[in-house]
């Protein structure tokens, strides 16, 4: 897959843009006033796969969290700032590794400009965070509502404003709850720029909606090579989020370590328990960081070693039973009971 060239952003120690490897973000979620549950919810996402984390600071307190988490974790910590410019400037004392701003909120131009110097002074670079759900009245007014054109324009606008004051350590994103408006933002604001593009669908709802709209809407711009850092939001435990963004990248092709489960739907066919197969072997690969693998799990000899063999490593049930294959070719018979265990010992010996 071929991916639009974009220039490099860090964060941290995160490359963003220019062809890195697309990182993965998440936000935490607890009340800001427990601070040691939000350590704690950020170390879980750090172990989970989480590459860059952001946290809501709504006043000067909860900037605390800010160099509490910095003290404990090794991946960068993204300050996300609404309506009070200052609170941007806290964050940076307290070493804060980007400031995400959503232009319809923040301020005037001197208070960007302060923002702009502050950030300059440190190296931190600034995402400009638009979405429908808080453009500057004037574009609404233009456009009649928050459409694709209009957050492409405050995305623009806000460029620009960054530029002449001599700031190009930006990162965008134009992110709505409407896949489709959504898709086509990002699709206008690639042509117009080459900075680093954060992907998102905002205010996605609940799981397996929020999972359906990420699929379409992060998924189709990954496809066609747009994107450079992704945030798959949900309505559920962060670690959710990090789970289906590595899945998504999976899928894709775009990351190179996890293992990619094939598995047939089931049918009448099938004489063996598949689904708690599969969701047994799926659990037990949560956090997997080994070689990148294909592995089929599948309910009878027609999907089995013939329709799957392409993956690294398989199994074909049958009536209580299972044959194991790698690259299609049948290694070993064995019994529904040690199916689980023997799938994991053959992917010990592929890494």
């Amino acid at each position: 897959m071929e991916r639009n060239r974009t220039r490099e952003v860090m964060v941290g120690k995160v490359s963003v843009g220019n062809f890195s490897r697309i990182s993965i973000q998440s936000m935490l979620k607890r009340p800001l006033s427990d601070f040691e549950g939000n350590v704690a919810q950020a170390l879980e996402l750090e172990r989970a796969g989480c590459d860059i984390l952001r946290v809501a600071v709504l006043d000067v307190s909860s900037v605390k969290l800010i160099s509490l988490l910095k003290e404990r974790l090794n991946i960068p910590i993204v300050s996300d700032i609404h309506f009070d410019y200052r609170l941007a400037l806290e964050s940076i004392a307290a070493g804060a590794d980007k400031i995400r701003i959503n232009p319809g909120n923040i301020g005037d131009a001197g208070r960007i400009k302060k923002l702009v110097s502050a950030c300059a002074n440190k190296g931190i670079p600034i995402r400009i965070g638009v979405n429908s759900g808080s453009l500057p009245k004037k574009i609404l007014k233009k456009y009649g509502g928050p459409t694709s054109e209009a957050m492409c324009e405050s995305a623009s606008d806000q460029v620009k404003l960054l530029e002449s004051l001599d700031f190009t350590d930006i990162i965008i994103s134009v992110k709505s709850s409407r896949v489709c408006t959504m898709i086509r933002a990002y699709e206008m604001i690639s042509e117009r720029c080459d900075y680093p593009l954060h992907l998102g669908v905002t205010e996605a709802g609940c799981t397996q909606q929020g999972i359906v709209k990420s699929a379409c809407g992060i998924g189709s711009l990954l496809a066609r090579g747009i994107g450079d850092t992704i945030r798959v939001t949900l309505t559920d435990d962060p670690l959710k989020e990090v789970s289906v963004a590595k899945d998504l990248l999976l899928v894709l092709g775009v990351r190179k370590v996890g293992i990619e489960i094939i598995s047939c739907p089931s049918c009448g066919r099938t004489k063996v328990d598949l689904i708690n197969l599969v969701n047994r072997v799926k659990e037990h690969y949560q956090d997997y960081d080994g070689k990148n693998l294909k592995l089929a799990i599948m309910g009878c000899a027609v999907n089995g070693p013939a329709e799957a063999k392409e993956a690294d490593l398989g199994v074909a049930c049958g009536d209580g039973e299972g044959v194991i294959f790698k690259k299609g070719r049948v290694i070993k018979k064995i019994s529904e009971e040690g199916i689980f265990k023997e799938l994991i010992e053959q992917v010990k010996s592929l890494n």
